[in-house]
């Protein structure tokens, strides 16, 4: 849509014939001396005579010229500008960060698909974590896996599209056989350090028990819990496994107590799918949306004209004057 952003200034318009109503006429006087032979000494000193009063007229143009010169001025005063459909933008109130094992165990196929086929603990988790990741619109998400160490696959994006299709390369031992918990959680506050977020999360999914991290993951808890970041932990596969698929579910509640979170258990995929949704209930959607509109200003155009008009005024009374000179020479 088209408006003025200085409406008012169109208050300009009558200023001119203000001007010249109240204001008085331009008079320049000067000295002179009367004679009564002044046409001999002029006809003898060879000096054509001027009129001694002058009194300048406008002409056609000029009065058409002027007033709609003024007028296209006083319109790029009023900064004409055409306004954009409004654009809204979403600034997510919450980061939330998932945290997915990559350690050997998660190769286990004791999880069922949709259609009752066996499948790996991990392709079990990406069915459920891409359906988890297209709810959790206007969040901003981070991905971390881990095995022997932890690795950030993703720094907090609204691109869930790239979160998405990261998670989809992910392959078991890809980060090494182990499960190291605490440096996940270390590396997730490390990560949550240039957060400007009102509510961080961390969603922890695995299927063992920390195997030797630098820092005790309940230590990294309790960290957490001073930089105010919450923490859920997700525990997966079989709690009556052995080796290195141990279930350590004390470690994982004291985790999620440390940090006001909760802790699930998913022994298949309907389970795991259920954690997700009641994620989903202790972390709703918080969005605020800004909405603004883009104007592309036009005072430029009426401004122009007018620089353009005065311009072709002053050459052709430029043109008309030696015309006319050049006219009074020959007569």
């Amino acid at each position: 849509m088209f408006e003025f952003d200085i409406p008012w200034a169109f208050l300009l318009l009558p200023a001119p014939l203000l001007v010249w109503w109240w204001l008085p006429a331009y008079r320049e006087r000067r000295e002179s001396v009367r004679v009564p032979f002044f046409e001999k000494i002029a006809t003898a000193a060879g000096v054509e005579p001027s009129r001694g009063g002058v009194q300048l007229r406008r002409n056609l143009l000029q009065g058409l010229l002027a007033p709609l010169a003024w007028a296209l001025i006083v319109t790029a005063v009023a900064r004409p500008q055409y306004v954009e459909p409004p654009i809204e933008k979403i600034e997510s109130a919450r980061d939330l960060m998932l945290a997915v094992d990559l350690s050997g165990s998660m190769d286990t196929p004791d999880m069922l698909d949709g259609e009752g086929n066996r499948i790996q603990r991990l392709d079990a988790v990406k069915l459920v974590l891409d359906e988890f990741i297209s709810r959790r619109e206007g969040d901003r998400l981070g991905m971390v896996v881990f095995g022997n160490q932890a690795f950030l696959q993703t720094p907090f994006t609204q691109d869930h599209d790239l979160v998405r299709a990261l998670l989809e390369q992910t392959r078991p031992r890809l980060a090494g056989p182990q499960t190291m918990i605490g440096d996940a959680i270390g590396l997730t506050i490390r990560t949550f350090e240039n957060s400007q977020a009102k509510d961080r999360v961390l969603v922890l999914l695995t299927d063992g028990n920390d195997s030797g991290s630098k820092v005790p993951p309940k230590k990294t808890a309790e960290i957490a819990a001073q930089n105010d970041i919450t923490i859920h932990t997700i525990a997966v596969g079989d709690p009556k496994s052995t080796g290195e698929g141990e279930m350590d579910l004390d470690t994982l509640q004291a985790i999620a107590d440390a940090t006001g979170g909760q802790t699930f258990r998913a022994d298949d995929r309907e389970q795991l799918e259920e954690v997700y949704r009641q994620i989903d209930a202790l972390t709703p959607i918080d969005v605020e949306t800004f909405s603004y509109r883009p104007t592309r200003p036009l005072y430029h155009w009426p401004m122009g004209v007018a620089v353009v008009l005065i311009l072709l005024y002053q050459l052709l009374m430029g043109m008309w004057q030696l015309i006319r000179s050049v006219g009074a020479r020959h007569a």
